[in-house]
């Protein structure tokens, strides 16, 4: 329980941290490093959104949070080793 504790603490921190950097740094020019960004903070979106989904049926966050991070995943491929 306690861990469960520090772990939902670090992703109330890590959630906006890594997510609204990653914005930033696209707006900056610097794509490859935004997508980076935005793959680092999708363990917390997962952890986040299948916490929502088990206390309150939140579905569709789930889904979405699960979509992003598969077209993240392509993104990146494609933008680190597709385009060289």
């Amino acid at each position: 329980m306690k861990n469960s504790k520090i772990f939902d603490s670090i992703t109330q921190f890590a959630l906006p941290w890594f997510t609204l950097w990653a914005q930033v740094v696209f707006a900056m020019k610097y794509p490859q490093y935004g997508l980076i960004l935005n793959l680092m903070a999708q363990p917390f979106w997962l952890y986040a959104s299948w916490k929502s989904y088990k206390e309150a049926g939140q579905t569709g966050i789930l889904v979405n949070t699960i979509a992003f991070t598969i077209i993240t995943i392509f993104w990146i491929i494609n933008y680190w080793f597709l385009t060289k």
